[in-house]
């Protein structure tokens, strides 16, 4: 999937929201922890991991709405180290049912937040896309999803969120 359109808007979406905050420069780790806590929304909405409840996971639209939160703050992210020129979504193969996924894609992501190289950032977007590969979303769903998504931010920025 090509991730120079997204990288674009999210670099938009990251300006205007900067140009609206001032004072806020490095927000690295605020992005990251924001990016842990949306993979747990995530995961919270499939309830994959609620062995207790026989409560069935959300509808796809939300858990897909939840899954592009976690791609904005990825982009960002990647914005912010110069990894940006990034042009496909890496190729790579993760396998495990989808707790484990989630667990491992928390450890990927708080590799990077420590080592913050352009491997570490790319085994993000190798288990994110493994994510989306159990979760059944396909490249198109993505980035509609994100579109649309992108769209609600800038309101909700000039609404005052």
């Amino acid at each position: 999937m090509k991730l120079t359109k997204l990288f674009q808007m999210q670099q938009q979406l990251d300006a205007f929201i900067q140009q609206s905050r001032e004072g806020q420069q490095n927000v690295f780790e605020e992005k990251g922890l924001a990016l842990l806590v949306e993979l747990a929304e995530l995961a919270n909405e499939t309830r994959c991991f609620k062995f207790w409840s026989l409560k069935g996971a959300s509808e796809k639209e939300v858990i897909l709405e939840e899954y592009v939160d976690s791609i904005h703050f990825i982009l960002s992210l990647g914005i912010e180290k110069g990894f940006n020129s990034l042009e496909e979504w890496p190729k790579g193969e993760v396998v495990g049912q989808l707790t484990h996924l989630f667990l491992k894609t928390n450890q990927v992501i708080n590799q990077f937040l420590d080592q913050q190289t352009k491997e570490a950032y790319e085994q993000i977007w190798i288990h994110y896309g493994a994510i989306a590969k159990k979760l059944g979303f396909t490249n198109e769903d993505i980035i509609s999803a994100y579109i649309l998504k992108n769209e609600e931010n800038y309101i909700r920025q000039k609404s005052g969120y």
